[in-house]
């Protein structure tokens, strides 16, 4: 009996050991999560790159890489790529205490194409229990794949103005679905917010426009690159979806991302901003 009670208690203590153990160190989640930057830390490389491969022909290499200038806690790079303003691809990785992450993929094509790359890159740093910081970076990059053609110029104008003008209809139809009033809001495009971004946003500073992005990026990774969010409670693919418009509100209250589904349903994510004066 006292030899049953022994083998049981050593169970129970083994047992309490291996929960201690797990709530101390609970397991990492493949997310980005934003938290205040790190004024001390910054990223030695970021960059996005397409450059089309002479073999195989009709390919691209689509590469994006960064470098912490030290180890962090939770290393993150999220990636998109789309093609005359349709999503095609996405890489996403993470990594423990690392400072690199690099990711790349050959993508074939077809046919003419606009091709635009947009990269967060995110480093979760934890200096002791109660202090959690970030540190973020953008890139992005953007080139033409043009099947054999008399006029190369010509034809990358056309290209431009044909998806932009499926975008614009896109967004119009967007804004009109959800009744959103556009004088209400600065609108940009996700590329050229990422580009924006890397300074100052038109009204903010810049400590502000850090928390904007990275607390945009967080929501699109959870609630577009994982999967469509959409209203029902249903989960969509986003391949095929176009390019963000990204809607930031003049009273600094909340911001909009409005996209369409390959399905053609007009799609709105709202997420509130805390950087009212």
């Amino acid at each position: 009996m006292k030899k049953a009670y022994l083998v049981l208690g050593v169970f129970i203590i083994v047992i309490l050991a291996f929960t201690i153990h797990h709530y101390k160190n609970p397991k990492v989640q493949e997310s980005i999560t934003y938290f205040p930057i790190d004024p001390k830390v910054s990223f030695k490389t970021a960059q996005t790159t397409l450059t089309l491969m002479n073999k195989p022909t009709n390919t691209i290499l689509w590469k994006e890489h960064s470098t912490l200038d030290r180890k962090a806690y939770l290393r993150q790079d999220a990636a998109l790529l789309y093609a005359n303003g349709r999503l095609i691809d996405e890489l996403w990785n993470w990594k423990q205490n690392t400072a690199l992450i690099e990711q790349e993929k050959r993508i074939t094509m077809d046919k003419n194409v606009l091709l635009q790359a947009i990269t967060f890159h995110h480093a979760e740093l934890h200096e002791n229990e109660n202090q959690i910081f970030s540190s973020q970076a953008m890139s992005s990059d953007q080139t033409f794949f043009l099947t054999a053609i008399a006029n190369e110029s010509n034809a990358k104008k056309q290209l431009e103005q044909k998806v932009e003008r499926m975008l614009q209809l896109s967004w119009n139809k967007g804004l009109r679905h959800f009744s959103i009033n556009l004088s209400n809001y600065q609108a940009f495009p996700l590329s050229e917010f990422n580009e924006m971004a890397k300074d100052t946003l038109p009204g903010f500073t810049k400590s502000e426009t850090a928390a904007i992005v990275g607390n945009l990026w967080e929501g699109l990774y959870k609630n577009y690159i994982l999967g469509i969010k959409k209203a029902e409670g249903a989960i969509e693919n986003p391949k095929g979806s176009t390019l963000p418009l990204i809607l930031i509100a003049t009273d600094k209250t909340h911001l909009l991302v409005l996209t369409e589904s390959a399905l053609g349903d007009p799609i709105l994510l709202r997420q509130m901003m805390a950087v009212n004066d």
